[in-house]
């Protein structure tokens, strides 16, 4: 039989909004957290983005639908609140502000309730628009991503709503586990920016300035990047001389013995890999190059790497999804299908 999650026992509130702060809350629910979905009257926007799309970050919830802005639904707040350990939000920092969704204004219901703000530049930065792409494009992402010749480009998914999910969740959990309440601030730039740890390092110690290099080429090491195979493009990732020496061996490449050799003549290394890499395709390579060790992958879609990797798929009352990434031993998530708006209006807010 398996254990009770690892935060079994803990009750969350989420006043979430489309992908960042219920991707957050997921998780959490993933791993044992009660998490009370606070919904306005009509339900959460996400819900008209499409059912599998709601499915995907709310499962494992309740819901409650509470006019915030009513004097009713504030006093049902402030008894949820009592019976809580944190409550988790993702709007405007003005509309937190308005809403009573801080820890200022919650404490006199709880004072050790952890009130999570995730917005868009900080609790105090003001209410300009944070949407992912626009966070990308503020904070370097989207000027440092495509080849050196093209327009800048965006991921094809939403990094900076996921990463800021994560580092809320971190941050709830934290505060949770001080034992002590309080406010806790995240928002998508500074995530974004943290996140391009050595990238700014550089910049703000050495003056070096992130440059673009084709097919994504890491900037320290060579080769780090995509190749062009007979068939598909492969993905190499030649991290020490360990890794060169037996891919080199592999693909009959001499010299280029050092990492700072390799670095220096970037060019020629690059042209002697391609050729080599050409003469296989890019499965051909991976199979080859695993076994050697050497960190390598042919690009794959979406469907096809989730073909391959049937055991990340989990059912959700009738949506197919990929479980928490989370794995702990002795402790086997269910997953309950995302509720319907206003599921457990009936049953929440009682003692944990």
């Amino acid at each position: 039989m398996s254990q009770a999650g690892p935060l079994a026992g803990i009750r969350i509130l989420e006043v979430g909004v489309m992908l960042a702060g219920p991707y957050a809350t997921m998780l959490l629910a993933d791993l044992g957290a009660e998490v009370i979905k606070i919904e306005p009257p009509g339900g959460e926007i996400s819900r008209q983005v499409g059912d599998s799309y709601f499915a995907s970050i709310n499962r494992n919830k309740q819901s409650i639908v509470l006019d915030l802005r009513s004097d009713e639904g504030r006093e049902r707040l402030g008894e949820l609140v009592a019976n809580s350990h944190a409550l988790l939000v993702n709007m405007k920092p003005s509309a937190i502000k308005r809403l009573g969704l801080t820890y200022d204004a919650l404490r006199q219901f709880n004072d050790r309730i952890v009130c999570v703000a995730l917005t868009g530049f900080g609790l105090n930065g003001g209410d300009n628009p944070a949407f992912d792409y626009v966070i990308q494009a503020a904070t370097g992402v989207a000027a440092m991503t495509g080849n050196p010749d093209d327009p800048p480009t965006l991921p094809g998914y939403s990094s900076a709503d996921n990463s800021t999910g994560l580092a809320a969740a971190l941050g709830l959990l934290a505060q949770i586990v001080s034992g002590r309440g309080g406010q806790v601030d995240v928002s998508l730039r500074d995530v974004m920016l943290s996140q391009l740890n050595y990238r700014a390092s550089a910049y703000l110690n050495d003056g070096a300035a992130p440059q673009r290099y084709p097919y994504g080429a890491h900037s320290y090491y060579v080769p780090a990047q995509l190749f062009l195979t007979a068939d598909g493009f492969l993905a190499l990732f030649i991290t020490h001389d360990a890794f060169w020496k037996s891919f080199a061996a592999e693909a009959g490449i001499e010299g280029f013995t050092t990492m700072a050799e390799r670095a220096a003549r970037r060019e020629e290394v690059l042209a002697v890999v391609a050729a080599a890499l050409a003469t296989d395709t890019a499965k051909g390579w991976e199979a080859r190059l695993r076994p050697l060790g050497i960190p390598s992958a042919a690009v794959r879609t979406l469907p096809e790497a989730l073909e391959e990797t049937p055991e990340v798929i989990v059912t959700a009352g009738d949506f197919r999804l990929v479980g928490s990434p989370i794995h702990i031993d002795g402790y086997d998530p269910e997953y309950r299908p995302a509720p319907r708006i206003d599921e457990h209006a009936s049953s929440t807010g009682q003692s944990s």
